[in-house]
């Protein structure tokens, strides 16, 4: 990993290079880094790959701290059990493996899906695992004993992404068939289906307070749609420039703005901050977007010149971790960059 460090400037315990030499980067996978996730203790930082391997980091040295070779095909995703102590990802082997930390061996192989399982996903409470595949399914499992617990139902076509809510009481799943359906954890039961843009959602996540479901895809779009309603509350974006966008948090009250439309390129990942307060997105140029949850006004923007599929925000907030098509893994400040 390449690192040139600047005396005096210190960020969520990273020492930040030089504006000049740009953001560090955390290089070792030989191809597309296709999943990135913190650690509940914000300590670390898990990477999937195309190489088939799942590498671990120490977010405060850089290091690569641990390999886990396992998977016979691409890794698709990577997800920390709330309680730190097990990693679990999934494959284009059409298996999911749960790691133990302690000793990175594999502890349970999930063999039920029959195509890619594209994404996982642990429940806020720590009682659950979900997936979603290219088989159209989605499935929850038990995140204790790794039993499956129920396969809750499908899609019309591959379901690329899939979120929790915050309190666990609510999945959402997102594909190739242009939906969001919502699902109800307890009741092991599909609620309803949303019907979505005319092109295919590749990321889906709930807003803080569980009222709405925001989802991106392949139509370039940030949108929001009301969990109880099924109605689309919001789009950045639309080609007037004239939108709706969240007001605050939690309630999500809405104000009108004008915002550019917010990509020109294919978003593929999207993500909350801890906090709530910002709400950021990366896509097929590489560049990374953010916008502020409180006033809706885009705060940042800045392209790193490699293709990116996921995006998730380092424990306070201040920076994200993005995965690219060169096989690195990029932290970013959100401090600086185009506005």
């Amino acid at each position: 990993m390449r690192r040139v460090l600047c005396a005096g400037w210190v960020l969520l315990g990273i020492v930040s290079p030089c504006a000049a030499a740009g953001p560090p980067e955390f290089k070792g996978h030989a191809d597309l880094v296709h999943s990135v996730a913190i650690s509940p203790d914000g300590k670390q930082l898990a990477t999937g790959g195309f190489d088939s391997q799942v590498k671990l980091w120490d977010l405060s040295s850089g290091k690569n701290t641990a390999t886990f070779a396992g998977h016979a095909g691409p890794v698709y995703c990577v997800a920390y059990r709330p309680d730190g102590k097990f990693l679990a990802s999934s494959s284009l082997d059409k298996t999911i493996r749960v790691w133990a930390l302690a000793d990175g061996k594999t502890i349970q192989e999930l063999k039920s899906h029959t195509d890619i399982v594209d994404q996982i996903a642990f429940s806020p409470d720590g009682k659950y695992l979900a997936s979603c595949s290219a088989d159209k399914s989605v499935r929850l499992w038990s995140a204790s004993d790794w039993k499956e617990v129920k396969n809750l139902g499908a899609h019309a076509g591959a379901v690329y992404s899939i979120a929790f809510s915050s309190d666990s009481k609510f999945l959402a799943t997102g594909g190739a068939d242009s939906v969001v359906k919502v699902w109800d954890v307890a009741g092991q039961k599909e609620l309803k289906t949303i019907k979505g843009p005319e092109m295919a959602i590749t990321a889906v996540t709930f807003s803080p307070d569980g009222k709405s479901v925001i989802a991106v895809g392949l139509d370039r779009y940030i949108r929001l749609f009301d969990v109880n309603t099924g109605k689309q509350t919001n789009k950045l974006g639309s080609s007037s420039n004239e939108v709706l966008v969240p007001a605050s948090t939690p309630t999500l009250s809405l104000i009108r703005v004008k915002l550019v439309r917010p990509a020109e390129y294919d978003l593929f990942g999207i993500a909350w901050s801890r906090d709530g307060k910002t709400l950021a997105t990366v896509g097929y140029d590489g560049t990374i977007a953010a916008w502020d949850a409180g006033s809706g006004k885009a705060t940042f923007t800045q392209r790193i010149r490699s293709p990116a599929y996921c995006i998730t925000f380092l424990s306070d907030g201040k920076a994200v971790v993005t995965g690219h098509a060169n096989g690195t893994a990029v932290v970013t400040a959100l401090t600086s960059g185009k506005q």
